[in-house]
């Protein structure tokens, strides 16, 4: 940012993750008040602010002024971690108060947040900044002009204006809130050569309440549009509000509130998206659209509109030109009318609806004899849909209600057809939702003569804020280790000071490089054509495998990586080349210029069971055997054999991964500020490309915007790209990945496919299993091979299987290579023995896991390792009590006897998890007593530096600041204390000597006692380092210390399922966690949570699609869904494990940021148990096919019936499908 204010952060240009939330203010001369809205700013174009106020992060308070109470409060409550998105956090809630600011004092009287709330700074509206005087000053309305260098804005003067530009540019797009235009062209480089703007035109978002409605200008916001039918609601009561209550169910769901603020619905109904949830209601609600063009002005019904290829003539020829339209709605007043509106998405909130409808029904008075039908649906063809034959069938024939359900469903089961290659796929689902949705309607308008059992099903899930119950053992307040101190860097994030790579401002003479990724999954090179791009405005050079002047390929563990595909491309998004340009932004339009000619190479498969067809698999292949399988299955009472599918997950971390890449001039030398998890790594590849020594490439990490594992190893090749366009231009260049290129070309957690065979007792003792682990490694061997042994060092999870044996093999396929990611495969590793525990005991009905589990004092791995379970089994016990377990399995069995439609699951898991690192750290103290240290960590939100402030040595309490140059933050502690104590080794003869003195007071009187040190040549600079015991593995003799240590937990999980529509809410959790005794159980609690919450993404929502050629489809916020509040258990309780020790991690603490990952995988069993009740029910197999992520498709389609049925396989026609299971 040109004038360096850098808070508000980018983080997907799409306006789907928040991070760039700022508000905008301005006064409205209707209501004579000024107005705040939180927006996104990356959807926010500059032109549109005309008359506006911005206010951003650093407008609203900083460390060096004042903070506001938001800031404050958001910090000291532990709510930042990274901090990347904390402005955005930040900026929303401030909004909030501004139009609200009685919240504050609302809030301040609870007793609980007083407690978390010591000490905090009151709200001070005089700390708010004013609305500019000079834009309250009433102007004539003027028409505005901007011309940029693609495209030219025009604002109109009014109404008429607008109307006179339109006729006259009939081609160029009317633009208000740019919420569907701005993505398409930050994201897909869509230009409009002249956009006009209505959002200041008055007229536009007028609304006027009328006898039989209300109407609302094209350009009200969402926002305004909820409010006004929020007002309505309470004025005409429940019964006369039914339309208006159908909407605001709807807009509730509909995207955040920052895209609410700038969407409109006039936009909403000309995107003509049949996923836009609106469409449906609007069409069965009869609500008319009123349509003015130049010289004419008609009054359209919406359903004639949005059900039509009409709309797309007008929305793309403009054979009919429509300009400005108002939505006129009606309440549905009538007695014996009903209207209701549904929608299922794969995130409840914030995510397009997979199917939307909109049904309205009128019945004779006083009969059961259907007057007049609508029934509405979006999702399930190119435009919105009236199952127009079944609603003029049912119409006046049935008195019966249950024969018009029979009949109806056959009706649209006929009528409504979904082909299978209907974008986004899911035919099956859709149709099933489709029969359900109808059902749902006929309950709500029969609710009167309903079984009891069937009532639940009405009642949608409901968000909650969540609730936390936290325990932890604390040290004595004089003790430093063990407090729950505030991250050391939140206050920054806070107010937006904390810098990260991309903050840091701008190089005299710098570039900007984008790469040219390859569009095949496996083919020849045969010409690159980069002369078009290189004539572009802007462009300085293109750069490929030629213009490296070091290697362009080097060896990984005996594998090849490239890093430019210089002869043959092995997957889609493999880095090609890359154009360097003068902006960021010419950059990305010349890469998308660069013409590279192919011819495919066969074979090419992108599946595990391809890869296990072709054989193909990279080296090594492990295995980990303990006891004689043959003899267990021969003694066994039953054999079991299954598999499980565990798809991947993406990082999403909120900074993308990218650079700063800066030559020296001076023998070679480079400086990188990079967002790299192992800049030693980074160093490494770097230095190989470049042909130099590491010794002349510094790499600078202060922090990152989240890792996750995933800037390890990715960031090393983009670091060696940038290097060399650096290299060959000699200037600076900057590298920041768009949020769907991060995506395409980093990739993330591995799939995997577990297979296995489990002899086990009557009495539920498992005796041997048989598991092969199959992962999807992509095109290269990355870091697959380390993530396959921590999955087989993990098979055995806590349960003492006496004959036990698994084999683990990579598949080599044509994705781009799967890479590290928080768990590194343990995650996969537990879930699958955790899959063969839940199949044993659903089918002995015993508690499999307690009654398999390690119990004796010493106990050994399935590769011979010596550890003790007594925290485990603590953990355990105490997650039974304070989960109320076998109470609450009473009452679930209770609740499923009495819902039919809606069941209930639970699930408990422990767990065991391996630890090992080792890293160094370098202590120096200044001549004024100061110290600086310099660690192998990487700050990401865990909190490294906190904790390093608390465990320095007692003497010690002297100011400290760190830098950053990525593994355990234990071992980093570990590293400094070492360091801190040969310093104070060395200064103890000059501590006696002044006995009298802390470190303060012989600092503040002269620097003393360091000045002498000095003087006496006493070395004030000390390396520590740490290396616990040796760890490795036999894996031919499947023996050997694996880790230094295990870390213990246990969690329980409650949810309920829809069994009609798949949706799922997360009841409860209760988490129980051995972190040995913690530094700072704040930081912990966090991490377990954060942990968890991602695993809740991992095993119920993310799911990557990838296209039957390769493509990954589920690219950026608005089609990859992660975890958002409403997917949050209303209670998710953590409690630290008291009285813990750990003799081998220092203070006895343990490593905490990875294992919690793995209990997410407590909402899958969960599900797994709601849908076997809702099966047995129905008197169906309580064993049944069910992968990873419990996604809504898979439960709908899990929970067979009647409506599932109706479309059987033999009916099904074989196509390509829409999306592959990689």
């Amino acid at each position: 940012c040109s004038v360096g204010l850098t808070g508000t952060k980018y983080g997907c240009g799409g306006g789907g993750c928040g991070a760039c939330t700022v508000m905008v203010s301005r006064y409205d001369p209707i209501q004579e008040t000024v107005l705040h809205w939180s927006v996104t700013a990356c959807l926010q174009p500059i032109c549109s602010l005309h008359g506006a106020a911005v206010v951003t992060v650093e407008g609203i308070g900083s460390t060096k002024t004042k903070l506001h109470p938001v800031q404050e409060r958001i910090a000291k409550a532990h709510g930042s971690q990274c901090g990347f998105c904390t402005p955005g956090m930040v900026m929303s809630m401030y909004t909030l108060l501004r139009n609200n600011p009685q919240i504050m004092n609302s809030n301040t009287e609870n007793k609980n947040l007083n407690i978390l709330m010591d000490n905090v700074l009151p709200l001070d509206p005089t700390q708010d900044l004013i609305f500019p005087p000079e834009l309250l000053v009433s102007k004539p309305s003027e028409r505005l002009c901007f011309q940029g260098e693609k495209v030219r804005w025009i604002s109109p003067a009014d109404l008429k204006d607008l109307i006179k530009l339109k006729a006259e540019y009939s081609n160029a797009p009317l633009l208000v809130g740019n919420t569907t235009i701005g993505p398409k062209m930050n994201l897909k480089g869509t230009v409009h050569p002249l956009v006009l703007y209505g959002g200041s035109i008055p007229e536009l978002r007028t609304i006027k309440w009328r006898n039989n409605g209300v109407t609302v200008g094209a350009g009200c916001s969402l926002s305004v549009l909820k409010d006004v039918l929020l007002q309505g609601i309470e004025e005409l009561g429940p019964e006369k509000s039914r339309v208006y209550q159908a909407l605001v169910q709807t807009l509730q769901c509909l995207a955040s509130k920052q895209i609410r603020n700038m969407a409109t619905i006039g936009g909403n109904i000309l995107s003509a998206n049949p996923k836009y949830d609106l469409s449906s209601i609007l069409a069965a609600a009869e609500c008319t659209l009123h349509i003015v063009s130049n010289g004419n002005s008609l009054l359209i019904p919406s359903i004639l509109f949005l059900t039509t290829n009409s709309l797309l003539q007008y929305k793309y020829n403009m054979n009919f030109s429509f300009h400005s339209e108002k939505l006129i709605a009606n309440p549905c007043a009538l007695q014996w009318e009903f209207v209701s509106a549904f929608r299922q998405a794969q995130r409840r909130e914030f995510s397009f609806s997979i199917v939307n409808s909109g049904m309205r029904v009128t019945f004779r008075h006083d009969s059961n004899v259907v007057e007049n039908l609508d029934i509405f649906y979006g999702g399930v063809g190119p435009t919105l849909v009236k199952a127009r034959h079944t609603c003029k069938e049912l119409m006046g024939r049935y008195s019966h209600l249950e024969k018009l359900l029979v009949v109806g469903t056959q009706l649209l089961e006929e009528e409504i057809y979904v082909p299978p290659t209907a974008p986004g796929g899911q035919e099956e689902y859709r149709k099933a939702l489709v029969l359900s949705f109808f059902f749902k309607f006929y309950m709500q308008v029969g609710m009167n003569d309903l079984p009891l059992e069937y009532l639940s099903a009405l009642k949608p899930f409901k968000n909650e804020v969540p609730q936390a119950n936290h325990s932890f053992q604390t040290q004595s307040s004089n003790d430093p280790v063990g407090r729950p101190n505030v991250h050391q860097a939140a206050l920054q994030q806070a107010t937006g000071e904390a810098v990260y790579y991309d903050d840091i401002p701008s190089v005299k003479g710098e570039l900007f490089v984008s790469m040219v990724t390859s569009t095949r999954a496996h083919a020849k090179i045969i010409s690159i054509d980069a002369s078009m791009a290189l004539a572009m405005s802007g462009v300085v050079t293109f750069i490929s495998a030629k213009d490296v002047p070091g290697q362009n390929r080097r060896l990984w563990f005996n594998n090849p990586e490239e890093l430019f595909a210089e002869e043959e491309v092995i997957c889609v998004g493999q880095i090609i080349g890359a154009i360097v340009a003068e902006t960021r932004e010419q950059a990305k339009r010349a890469s998308e210029q660069v013409d590279i000619t192919y011819e495919d190479i066969q074979p090419v498969f992108f599946t595990i069971e391809e890869a296990i067809e072709h054989q193909s698999f990279f080296d090594p292949k492990r295995k980990l055997e303990r006891g004689n399988l043959e003899e267990g299955f021969e003694k066994a009472d039953h054999i079991l054999e299954g598999e499980l599918y565990m798809g991947g997950q993406e990082h999403f971390y909120m900074e993308t991964q990218g650079l700063i890449a800066i030559p020296k001039g001076e023998a070679g030398e480079l400086e990188l500020y990079v967002a790299s998890q192992h800049a030693a790594y980074t160093q490494e590849v770097v230095g190989i490309t470049l042909g130099i020594d590491s010794n002349k490439i510094t790499c600078h990490v202060k922090r990152l915007g989240g890792g996750f594992g995933g800037k390890v190893m990715k960031i090393a090749s983009l670091s060696a790209i940038a290097a060399t366009a650096a290299y060959k231009t000699g200037r600076a260049v900057r590298c920041v990945l768009e949020r769907e290129d991060d995506m395409l070309i980093t990739s993330g957690r591995s799939p995997f496919l577990g297979k296995y065979k489990v002899g086990y007792l009557n009495d539920g003792t498992i005796l041997a299993a048989d598991i092969t682990y199959y992962s999807n490694g992509g095109c290269t061997l990355d870091e697959s091979s380390f993530i396959m042994e921590k999955a087989l060092l993990h098979m055995d999870n806590g349960y003492k299987i006496p004959n036990l044996r698994g084999h683990g093999l990579v598949c080599k396929t044509y994705l781009p290579s799967y890479t590290a990611f928080r768990g590194f495969g343990g995650p996969q590793g537990l879930t699958i023995i955790e899959s063969v525990l839940h199949e044993v005991a659903a089918r002995c009905g015993l508690p499999v896991r307690d009654i398999n589990m390690y119990k004796d004092e010493k106990c050994y791995t399935h590769h011979k390792q010596l550890f003790s379970p007594h925290d485990m089994v603590r953990c355990w016990n105490e997650c039974l009590e304070k989960s109320d377990y076998t109470h609450r399995c009473l009452s679930i069995k209770q609740f499923n006897a009495h819902n039919h439609w809606k069941k209930r699951g639970i699930s408990i898991v422990p767990l065991k998890f391996g630890i090992g690192f080792s890293k160094a750290a370098l202590v120096n103290i200044y001549k004024d007593g100061s110290v600086l240290i310099s660690h192998g960590g990487t700050e990401m939100g865990q909190g490294i530096n906190t904790k390093a402030i608390q465990v320095r040595p007692a003497q010690e309490t002297c100011p400290i600041i760190y830098t950053n140059v990525f593994f355990m933050t234990e071992i980093i502690l570990f590293c400094m204390k070492d360091g801190c104590e040969k310093l104070m080794r060395r200064l103890e003869p000059l501590i006696k000597k002044h006995p009298q003195f802390t470190w303060q007071q012989l600092v503040s009187k002269s620097d003393m006692q360091v000045v002498e040190a000095y003087c006496q040549k006493i070395s004030l600079s000390a390396t520590g380092f740490f290396m616990g015991p040796h760890t490795s593995v036999d894996w031919e003799k499947s023996d050997g210390n694996a880790y230094y240590y295990f870390t213990f937990g246990a969690c329980c999980s409650e949810v309920e399922i829809d069994c009609l529509t798949g949706d799922h809410k997360n009841i409860r959790t209760d988490i129980v966690m051995d972190v040995g005794r913690s530094i700072n159980p704040a930081l912990d609690v966090g991490q377990v949570e954060g942990g968890f919450v991602q695993g809740i993404g991992l095993y119920t929502i993310e799911e990557l699609q990838f296209s039957p050629e390769g493509v990954l489809l589920t690219r950026g916020p608005s089609r990859y869904k992660i975890p958002a509040l409403c997917d949050i258990p209303p209670q998710l309780n953590v409690h630290l494990l008291r009285n813990a020790d750990n003799p081998h991690a220092i203070y006895s603490s343990k490593g905490i940021g990875e294992p919690p990952v793995f209990f997410g995988c407590t909402l899958f069993f969960a599900i797994k148990e709601a849908i076997a009740a809702a099966r047995r029910e129905r008197g169906l197999s309580e064993s049944f096919p069910f992968s990873s992520p419990a996604t809504a498709e898979k439960i709908r389609m899990a929970c067979e019936d009647c409506f599932t049925r109706m479309n059987p396989p033999d009916r099904k026609v074989k196509t390509k499908p829409w999306a592959i299971n990689v």
